[in-house]
C-alpha cells in the first residue's frame, strides 16, 4: 500500500464509485486531506473535459466549411420580379444547382433603389447561406446620401454579367459620329440635352463621359431607359444613355445612331460601333450584376461559391440564356470583382457633387 500514491488510490476507487472511494480510503487520509484530494481530482477531470471539448470544436469547424453547402442558399434579390436584375439573377438561381450541389431560391425584397433588400442581407449571418446582388446603383446611392450602406459592407464573390451601355444620338445635322459630336459639344457647352435617370447609373455614365472628354451636358431626367429612348426618337433630346435591347431596333431602322459603346472591346452585335477606349478614354460604362455575401463569411465558403459560379459562367445553356436576356457573361472572381468595385467607387466619389439629387 505504501508504494501506491494516495491520488492513485482515489482514482482506482473512483472508477467504481465516489462513495466507495471515500469509504475505503477515509482511514488513510485526514478529513481535510480527503476533501482536498477529491477537489483536486474533480478539477483535473473538469480540465480534461474542457480540453476535450475545445479540441472537438477546433476539429469540427473546418469540417463545416468543407461540407458547405449543406442546405439551400437564399438569394435576396433587392429588386422587383420581372426587371433586368431579377431576370438575370434568376438565370443564376435556375442553373447553378449542378455546380453548387444546393438550391438557390430567390427572395425579392425591392425598395429604395435596392437598398431595402441589401440592408436585410447585411444583417444576416455571415455563414454563406445568404447572398445578394449589387450593381453600380449602390455606389451612386451611397455617395449621394440615399443610403449609408456601402459596397464594402459585403464580401464580393463574383461579377456575373455586364450590360454595356451606349451613347445614343437622335437625328442631327451637326454630327453623325462621335468625333463630330465631340467637336460640336465642346463648341456648345451646356447646349447638348442628355437623357438620364437622375442620380442613377445612367447619370453616372453620362457624368463619366463629361469628365473624360471635358464636356458640359444639360441633363433631362427620365424614370427608365425606355422612356428616354422614346424621347430621343421623338426629337425631345439630343443624346441619351441606352442599351442594346432598348435602342437597337431604332438604330437598325435609321431613327437613332450609336456613337460609342462602354465595353472594353467592340461587340459582335454592334461591330461598327467604337469603344470609348478607341476614342481616347479608358471608360467602362456597363451595368454589372455581381453576387455578394454578408461580410465575414469563412474564406473556404466564399471559395466554394466562387468556384461554382465560375463553372456556371462557362455553361453554354446559361450563357445563351443570359445573352437572350440582353446581357453578356463577364465573370470576375473575388479579387477581380473587388478591384472593379474599388476603382469604380473612386470614380463615383469624384462625381458625387454632379450626381447629388
Amino acid at each position: 500500500m505504501a508504494s501506491i500514491s494516495r491520488f492513485s488510490i482515489v482514482i482506482l476507487c473512483a472508477r467504481v464509485s465516489p462513495v466507495i472511494a471515500i469509504a475505503v480510503i477515509k482511514p488513510l487520509f485526514p478529513y481535510r486531506s480527503i476533501s482536498m484530494t477529491i477537489r483536486s481530482f474533480s478539477m483535473k477531470v473538469s480540465m480534461g473535459l474542457a480540453a476535450l471539448f475545445a479540441a472537438a470544436t477546433i476539429v469540427s469547424a473546418p469540417v463545416s466549411a468543407a461540407e458547405y453547402p449543406e442546405r439551400a442558399v437564399e438569394f435576396i434579390v433587392p429588386w422587383s420580379p420581372g426587371g433586368g436584375s431579377d431576370t438575370l439573377m434568376r438565370l443564376v438561381s435556375n442553373n447553378v444547382e449542378p455546380f453548387l450541389d444546393a438550391e438557390m431560391p430567390i427572395i425579392n425584397m425591392p425598395g429604395a433603389g435596392g437598398t431595402v433588400g441589401l440592408r436585410e442581407a447585411s444583417r444576416r449571418a455571415a455563414d454563406g447561406y445568404t447572398i445578394s446582388q449589387v450593381h453600380e446603383g449602390l455606389l451612386v446611392a451611397t455617395e449621394t446620401g440615399i443610403t449609408d450602406l456601402v459596397w464594402d459592407d459585403f464580401d464580393p464573390i463574383a461579377l456575373m454579367t455586364a450590360s454595356p451601355q451606349y451613347l445614343v444620338a437622335g437625328p442631327s445635322e451637326n454630327y453623325s459620329n462621335f468625333e463630330e459630336f465631340l467637336t460640336f459639344a465642346r463648341a456648345n457647352p451646356g447646349e447638348i440635352t442628355m437623357g438620364v435617370t437622375l442620380a442613377g447609373v445612367p447619370h453616372l455614365h453620362a457624368a463619366m463621359i463629361e469628365q473624360a472628354f471635358g464636356l458640359i451636358f444639360k441633363y433631362v431626367g427620365y424614370e427608365g431607359t425606355g422612356q428616354r429612348i422614346r424621347a430621343l426618337v421623338g426629337g425631345n433630346l439630343d443624346v441619351a444613355i441606352g442599351d442594346i435591347s432598348s435602342s437597337k431596333q431604332f438604330v437598325d431602322n435609321g431613327d437613332l445612331t450609336f456613337l460609342a459603346v462602354g465595353s472594353m472591346q467592340r461587340l459582335e452585335t454592334t461591330p461598327d460601333v467604337p469603344t470609348f477606349t478607341e476614342l481616347g478614354q479608358d471608360l467602362e460604362l456597363t451595368v454589372t450584376r455581381g453576387i455578394v455575401m454578408p461580410k465575414g463569411a469563412p474564406q473556404e465558403v466564399r471559395d466554394v461559391l466562387e468556384t461554382a459560379l465560375s463553372e456556371l459562367a462557362m455553361d453554354p445553356t446559361y450563357v445563351e440564356q443570359t445573352n437572350n436576356a440582353g446581357a453578356d457573361v463577364d465573370f470576375r472572381g473575388q479579387d477581380a470583382y473587388r478591384t472593379y468595385l474599388t476603382n469604380l467607387n473612386g470614380t463615383v466619389k469624384s462625381l458625387a457633387s454632379v450626381l447629388a439629387p
